[in-house]
């Protein structure tokens, strides 16, 4: 028999259904800084092959990654990886069995949120 409620439930998972949690939203960044620093990457790469290319293709590479722009990919990046390698290593704590627990599970996903940002602020000053 049909469902006749069908058209009045929302659909699951829904937006408006559920509130973000900790571990979701860290989760989703953690992709996020994953697919962010191949930008970074690239940006380097073409950095190497302007500097094997000639002097003229290595100033425009470098006056682009010493500009204002290019330090900022470059300071976002350094904190993107930062906190993709503390989401790895959470997971990796998580797959041990430890942690699992939602106090214990939110409280690392704000850790790493700290951590990489204080990380990236010493990886900064010590550069």
């Amino acid at each position: 028999m049909a469902d006749v409620n069908r058209g009045n439930r929302p659909l699951s998972p829904h937006l408006t259904v559920y509130r973000p949690q900790w571990t979701s939203m860290t989760s989703i960044l953690v992709r996020i800084t994953g697919n962010a620093m191949i930008v970074a990457g690239l940006m380097i790469v073409w950095w190497f092959v302007a500097a094997a290319s000639g002097p003229e293709a290595f100033a425009t590479a470098n006056g682009f990654l010493t500009s204002w722009f290019g330090d900022l990919v470059l300071f976002l990046s350094v904190l993107g990886l930062w906190y993709h390698t503390l989401g790895g290593l959470r997971h990796l704590v998580w797959d041990s069995g430890r942690m699992l627990d939602v106090e214990r599970s939110e409280m690392a996903g704000q850790m790493m949120i700290v951590l990489s940002v204080l990380l990236t602020i010493f990886t900064v000053i010590a550069v």
